[in-house]
């Protein structure tokens, strides 16, 4: 069976879960405390903490794993990254204090100190920018490193940057942005059989994330608005049109639409006539 090593608890956790469960592989877990579960026939899940999941996976404890790109660039393990999973979205950014001088990388004066709990991104970043600092290695709570003058700079998770203003901190740069991968061991889909189960693995959850935001629109419209239509219904590849029973004058009119023209596209058909119109949400969209 392949392994599949999973975030034991957050939201990265939480992300996982959902989606797996929306593309049919439902956990079976025997308890909340249970350090692995079956995923129908092929897969077994392992809960692991998300920052152990790529030294995991790269040892070949896991074959494959879900977790954070920003925790991947930490590890700076060799891993082959599947899909871009969209979820746990945030960013890693350099950060100082309000009333400090600090406010672009420019501004860092040589030997900074920077409290980090990402020291390889965070090297890596102040190398390539031609800076030259020193690294604070922290296990958590880096807000309050420079307050305490521990350090002038911080390196830190954002997602939205509420706990930065809270600690009177400014984003300075970015260092990365993040969201949840799927990735894999090296070497791993040389065996036909195993590749074949990930392609489809990879496949079902692509199929998930590529319908979260559409949904499938139904309407009854003018036969003679047909050239309106494939404007206000661009679809996929067009809208679908078929003669309804009896219908005369009206069609039905099938298509997939982005969630956020949704509003928009209601009035459009509204103003030509259209009328019965069903909105409804997608569970899995292939190209």
């Amino acid at each position: 069976m392949i392994r599949i090593a999973l975030p034991n608890k957050g939201r990265l956790a939480e992300g996982a879960r959902e989606l797996l469960e929306r593309a049919g592989l439902e956990l079976d877990v025997t308890s909340e405390r249970a350090l692995q579960a079956l995923l129908r026939d092929d897969f077994v899940a392992l809960f692991v903490r998300a920052r152990d999941i790529p030294e995991f996976v790269a040892d070949g404890a896991a074959d494959l794993g879900i977790t954070g790109g920003d925790l991947v660039a930490e590890a700076g393990r060799e891993l082959d990254v599947l899909l871009d999973l969209g979820f746990g979205r945030c960013r890693i950014v350099v950060a100082a204090r309000d009333d400090g001088d600090i406010a672009a990388i420019d501004d860092v004066p040589a030997g900074a100190r920077v409290a980090t709990v990402f020291s390889r991104v965070t090297a890596d970043f102040f190398a390539r920018a031609g800076r030259q600092v020193t690294l604070v290695p922290v296990s958590g709570a880096a807000a309050i490193a420079p307050h305490l003058g521990v350090a002038a700079l911080i390196v830190d998770l954002v997602s939205t940057g509420s706990t930065l203003r809270t600690n009177g901190l400014k984003e300075v740069a970015t260092v990365l942005e993040s969201t949840a991968l799927l990735v894999a061991r090296p070497g791993l889909r040389t065996d036909p059989h195993t590749s074949r189960q990930i392609e489809e693995l990879t496949v079902a959850l692509a199929s998930v994330l590529r319908a979260h935001d559409k949904r499938y629109l139904m309407a009854n419209v003018p036969r003679a608005a047909l050239d309106d239509i494939r404007r206000i219904l661009p679809g996929i590849s067009g809208p679908t049109i078929v003669d309804v029973l009896d219908g005369g004058a009206h069609v039905a009119a099938h298509a997939v639409v982005d969630r956020r023209d949704i509003y928009r596209t209601i009035a459009e058909l509204k103003a030509i006539g259209a009328e019965g119109i069903l909105v409804t949400k997608i569970e899995r969209l292939m190209p």
